[in-house]
């Protein structure tokens, strides 16, 4: 919708036909658009969070035409392979409460496929809010609460202003629901400041979303800046969950379901056999070859099973990273609601956190499933794949929240002359920016997919030194590095940290202790590949 507003502002402001401009999955079409709506002061930044209100209001500014286009935008909708996933799990009671800024009645059409009519549900917009705190304080599973109001509701929140203040009683209702159970968040960006307000409102009170909170996220790109602080302030309260990317919403609940033993999916694959193939691709003849995609990525063959857990009177991650480094010793910790999660030795862990009252010192299992997301045993894991593979190559390490960059911490090192015949000059200075210097290196992360836990790596130039003043020339900068790495210097270049992080298959150890509880790794030798499928 944010791409449909910008392409009405430019064909009514330009005076221009709209077919100069039609195609909007067109980068160049997007880059001329954008150019555009960047020259206006009126109009915030890409990404923004009032960009969407702001733009609305620009082309819509009557309340009575707003109602138009959404009616419009709805009409002839229909329920995804996710709405009926998410029904079918109120159906089992697995999802009891579903908050919405969404206007649409999918949630509802979604319903009543499962149910066979919309009479178990309860449905709360903005004209009646009373009725959602009967419904919540009644436990009349299960419900849908639409938090900007019904398309055939006359008040609807779209705008700046409509947006700011969310209705009292609902964001009671929702403040109250977060001190009580856990919430997943599905295709919302963090827009708005009423909601983001009440989430952190949330956030404040002493056991906020017990049963944690899990903000599912599109793409490759970061979440929002408000989002990614929330997130990180509810995991320094101990709150289970976090980020976590994900395709889209129907992939989603796909994988969400088959998780879930026993679950009545009647209606659900009856749904699925219904959706019809527009086209199927071609099967590929002949006996040479298959088409093959390298991926960036190493399988972690082995990783670690255990941990320690110590409870204690500390606060949040923040605290438990001043009392590591204040105590000078050699451990790798996180905080958890189960305690501080950490590896190193005994001695060692017992002194970080001498001054805050240990009441139990045990150890602790690290489930699979809590890798399938950004939990605090994968950022545990993270932090201790990063200490170990700079451990084993000469690395040094920055930490970033979801990512850590690593980077040669000599650059006349021997190892690094293949690096240097893939790319050339390994560190310097950016040209006209005496403080801003950069060095070859990589950023990884781990991730969840196909049921097995992958170690991401993406070559990068890292730059030191970036402000806001000469953030646009360190950009320019590391794109003239990038923009020729393509096809063969670029699959060189997957081939030497692909082949340099495996370190052949050996085991990588993230610290030099012999007694405690260390975390050791192996990775596969081999990057991962798409394949032809089997039919």
């Amino acid at each position: 919708m944010i791409w449909e507003f910008k392409q009405q502002l430019y064909v009514s402001q330009r005076r221009v036909a709209l077919n100069t401009v039609a195609d909007l999955s067109n980068p160049a079409v997007r880059r001329q658009i954008q150019d555009f709506i960047a020259g206006q002061e009126a109009f915030p930044d890409p990404d923004s969070p009032e960009e969407y209100a702001v733009l609305f209001e620009a082309v819509y500014p009557s309340e009575a035409d707003r109602r138009t286009y959404i009616d419009a935008k709805i009409s002839g909708a229909k329920p995804s392979f996710g709405h009926v996933a998410l029904a079918t799990l109120m159906k089992a009671g697995h999802t009891k409460l579903v908050w919405t800024t969404n206007f649409d009645p999918l949630v509802a059409d979604g319903c009543a496929k499962v149910f066979g009519g919309t009479g178990n549900l309860t449905t709360v917009a903005l004209d009646a809010p009373g009725i959602g705190r009967e419904t919540i304080n009644g436990e009349r599973w299960p419900a849908e609460i639409k938090l900007h109001g019904d398309f055939r509701s006359r008040r609807l929140k779209n705008t700046g202003d409509e947006l700011r203040q969310q209705d009292a009683t609902l964001r009671d209702l929702l403040v109250g629901t977060c001190t009580r159970s856990g919430l997943v968040i599905a295709g919302y960006s963090g827009r708005d400041e009423s909601i983001m307000n009440t989430l952190e409102e949330a956030l404040e009170h002493a056991s906020p979303f017990p049963s944690g909170i899990f903000w599912l996220h599109r793409g490759e790109g970061d979440p929002l800046d408000r989002v990614s602080s929330f997130l990180s302030a509810a995991s320094e309260k101990g709150v289970d969950g976090g980020l976590v990317r994900v395709e889209n919403f129907d992939e989603s609940l796909r994988d969400l379901v088959r998780l879930i033993p026993d679950l009545d999916t009647t209606q659900l694959d009856e749904f699925a056999s219904e959706r019809s193939v527009v086209s199927a691709p071609p099967r590929i003849s002949g006996k040479r070859g298959y088409p093959v995609i390298r991926l960036n990525a190493l399988e972690v063959k082995s990783l670690p099973t255990i941990c320690r857990r110590v409870e204690c009177n500390i606060g949040g991650y923040k605290e438990v990273a001043e009392a590591v480094s204040a105590a000078g010793v050699d451990v790798l910790a996180t905080r958890s609601a189960k305690g501080v999660l950490a590896f190193g030795s005994d001695s060692d862990v017992r002194a970080a956190l001498a001054n805050v009252s240990i009441t139990e010192f045990d150890l602790h299992e690290i489930e699979t499933r809590r890798l399938r997301y950004d939990s605090q045993e994968r950022g545990l894991l993270k932090q201790a794949i990063s200490r170990a593979l700079a451990r084993e190559h000469g690395l040094t390490i920055k930490h970033h929240r979801s990512v850590d960059s690593l980077k040669p911490a000599d650059v006349t090192d021997e190892r690094w002359a293949p690096l240097k015949r893939v790319v050339g000059s390994l560190s310097g200075s950016v040209p006209a920016q005496a403080d801003l210097t950069w060095q070859e290196g990589v950023i990884v992360r781990l991730e969840w997919a196909d049921d097995k836990l992958w170690l991401v790596f993406e070559p990068r130039t890292l730059l030191e030194g970036v402000t806001e003043e000469n953030r646009a020339a360190a950009t320019d900068f590391s794109r003239e590095r990038s923009v020729r790495r393509y096809n063969r210097p670029l699959n060189e270049l997957v081939s030497f940290w692909g082949d340099l992080l495996s370190a052949e298959g050996r085991e990588l150890r993230a610290l030099n202790v012999r007694t405690g509880v260390n975390a050791s790794f192996t990775l596969g030798t081999t990057t991962a590949f798409s394949n032809r499928s089997r039919l």
